[in-house]
């Protein structure tokens, strides 16, 4: 994904759903709360825990599936939607089918990752081209094209480069390079002196040696303590993920005549012709500059022979679960149950449509929106969409700490936030990508160079303001503070986000708080400094000073609120890396509520299950977040997800508003009772 996005939730987490088909409620039928209430436990006081009054019964008795590292809601609609798309794949595969080229290359590549046989009798062979090519080199001189070719590939090197507008000029597509590189998800899993972390570098460096003896290195004990090594030193000079959130400080121009003086001595022309860039700009954006200059100084310091142990290592590891059994199970053992505690790998079927979905994911978006997308809920989205958009600019015509300057360029950019909803308006042409039937690793490897050369031809091109970042079968949606817009892709337009048949208050607690928390990344700490045409804006950037001021007071409060929660012993919320989501999910909900109270006009909201209106709409917004996590897993969350652990989001955000104190009747000595000098409030 776009690293610059803001979605609801973690992509790598939420891939697919079916989507319930939106009805009309039957004339002069009561109306339904649209919530679970087999799931609630009233033993528990809402004043004092509305996440487990919500969800309690549950958390007391769901388990988390072997196969998963946290399950809850989001999970439960990825695990029927993968059914529905295997359905649609296995269909292409009758006789009579498919009907297009395109969807014959849709029912090729899931073939190719489902003939287990095919795969058990070339082993390691698929890669042996590959591998050739890292053996092959014969001084580090070559290493710049070797990096360039495994960006490509889509196989780790210490950089790589994404293409996006560039933050400076919303008229150009511009290429950015991005420090990588590493084995293990973030670099304290590398760095910090914790029993837990300390055990997984143990495990880590095992499965390194493991595998490197699979594919027949006789001196694996010795390379995989020089990988491991090298991986430290990496590591130890790249940007936290909280300073790569500034997008000041990650915005670095370099014209190519200038790259020499970052990286002496590097062959840049060497590194841009093999990733095609030569001839298509006369600069690139470098995000952590002082980490490429130190890679460089690292490159020229470790023998050719760490380096080549280096990239054949990650070469296997990216592809180990295209290979046979022995490699997808090693790989799996590490990534999966090490690092998130998870007991099991997914069942065959689901994995494979994973790669159809990293790979021609539009082409199977477009099969899903045909069979379970109609047009009515694409209309009854839009209004929604128009609804939360009406309450903010109500809003902020009201915001006592914004002065009329900055409300009035907060009002503009408002005003021209792009819509997106259900599915793209143009789907993407996979005409030039070739698929094999009996090639799973060959249909890798050329899914992930024609998606690089579908990046790298932007350059030089105007912006496609029609493409999307996620597919329409993606239960998620997303801001993108470049192009000042929010996407909602069709498959979240379903309960616990939506529910057709029930009363408004919890569609405005789940979809509306899903609208509301994407608007506003438009005016979180990140989205607040590009202006309306997507530019990045020096401070204060459309703010006054004072406002600036402001705001910041109010953000930092709201990082030591967050900050204050361990939801693993010893492993607290990073207030920091999770702020932009917090001031999200917090505003998301507020306007929400804003909104709910306009629809109805009013009239007095109907008791439903015993329940006020108002009482339903934040029952709404608890029951999206329902969820259970391993500890493994949280911890890796906590230390790379910007989103805050489920039960915060489903807990913290409803503390802040005054709104929630009313509809519960929340009292000094009840739990979740905050002083109001202590709720944080900004849109």
């Amino acid at each position: 994904m776009h690293r610059f996005l803001c979605g609801i939730a973690a992509a790598c987490l939420l891939s697919t759903s079916h989507l319930a088909r939106a009805q009309p409620p039957v004339a002069d039928a009561p109306p339904r709360s649209g919530i679970d209430l087999s799931y609630m436990d009233v033993s528990v006081r809402p004043q004092d825990d509305l996440y487990r009054y919500v969800n309690g019964k549950w958390l007391a008795h769901a388990e988390i599936p072997g196969d998963k590292g946290r399950y809850g809601a989001f999970d439960k609609l990825r695990d029927e939607a993968l059914a529905q798309l295997r359905t649609l794949i296995e269909e292409l595969q009758q006789p009579g089918h498919p009907n297009d080229p395109e969807q014959q290359k849709i029912a090729d590549l899931y073939r190719s990752f489902m003939d287990e046989a095919t795969l058990e009798r070339l082993d390691l062979t698929p890669l042996a081209p590959e591998l050739a090519r890292v053996d092959a080199l014969k001084s580090k001189a070559e290493i710049p094209a070797l990096i360039a070719h495994f960006n490509l590939i889509g196989v780790s090197a210490p950089f790589t480069p994404e293409i996006h507008q560039d933050a400076r000029d919303s008229t150009r597509y511009v290429f950015d390079l991005d420090q990588s590189g590493l084995g293990m998800p973030d670099q304290d899993y590398y760095l910090e002196r914790d029993a837990k972390l300390t055990q997984m570098r143990k495990q880590y460096l095992s499965y390194v040696e493991n595998m490197l003896t699979m594919a027949g290195d006789r001196s694996a004990r010795h390379d995989a303590k020089a990988i491991f090594a090298l991986e430290t030193k990496l590591a130890r000079m790249q940007w936290s993920k909280v300073e790569n959130r500034d997008p000041i400080r990650t915005y670095n121009k370099f014209p190519l005549d200038q790259l020499a003086r970052l990286a002496p001595g590097y062959d840049w022309s060497a590194y841009l012709g093999a990733c095609g860039v030569t001839g298509k700009t006369d600069y690139l954006i470098v995000s952590q500059p002082s980490y490429i200059t130190a890679f460089n100084k690292i490159l020229r310091h470790t023998s050719l022979r760490v380096w080549k142990a280096y990239f054949r290592w990650h070469l296997l590891d990216d592809y180990a679960p295209y290979l046979s059994t022995r490699f997808v199970d090693a790989h799996f053992a590490f990534h999966g149950t090490v690092l998130r505690g998870v007991e099991q790998n997914q069942p065959r079927w689901q994995r494979g449509i994973g790669v159809v979905e990293d790979a021609m994911g539009e082409g199977l978006g477009k099969l899903y929106v045909a069979q379970y997308f109609p047009a009515e809920s694409k209309a009854r989205m839009d209004q929604l969409v128009h609804n939360l958009i009406g309450a903010y600019r109500a809003d902020l015509a009201e915001l006592n700490w914004m002065s009329e300057p900055t409300r009035q360029k907060a009002l503009e950019k408002l005003s021209k936030l792009g819509i997106k909803i259900g599915y793209p308006v143009k789907w993407r042409d996979y005409g030039a990508l070739r698929v094999q039937p009996d090639d799973l690793v060959g249909n890798v490897l050329r899914a992930n160079e024609f998606e690089s050369d579908r990046e790298i031809n932007k350059l030089g091109q105007p912006i496609d303001r029609t493409e999307w970042d996620m597919t329409p079968q993606t239960v998620n949606a997303y801001y993108n503070p470049e192009r000042n817009e929010i996407v909602f892709p069709a498959a979240i337009l379903q309960p616990p986000f939506f529910d057709p048949q029930a009363d408004d208050a919890v569609n405005y607690g789940g979809i509306g708080a899903v609208i509301g928390h994407e608007i506003s990344h438009a005016f979180d700490d990140h989205g607040s400094q590009y202006d309306a045409d997507g530019n990045l804006l020096d401070e204060p950037g459309w703010f006054t000073p004072q406002d600036l001021q402001q705001f910041r007071a109010r953000t930092q409060a709201l990082v030591q609120q967050y900050s204050a929660y361990a939801p693993v012993p010893g492993y607290p919320v990073n207030g920091r890396l999770t702020l932009g989501e917090n001031i999200a999910d917090n505003s998301g909900l507020a306007i929400a509520y804003k909104a709910y109270r306009l629809s109805l006009a009013g009239r007095q909201a109907p008791i439903i299950d015993g329940l006020t209106g108002d009482q339903r709409f934040y029952i709404g917004w608890a029951q999206v977040w329902r969820a259970k996590t391993r500890e493994n897993d949280a911890i890796m969350r906590i230390k790379s997800d910007p989103h805050s652990p489920d039960p915060i989001r489903g807990t913290l955000p409803e503390m802040n508003q005054a709104a929630f104190y009313a509809a519960f009747d929340v009292k000094p000595g009840d739990k979740m009772y905050l002083p109001p000098e202590k709720r944080i409030s900004l849109w």
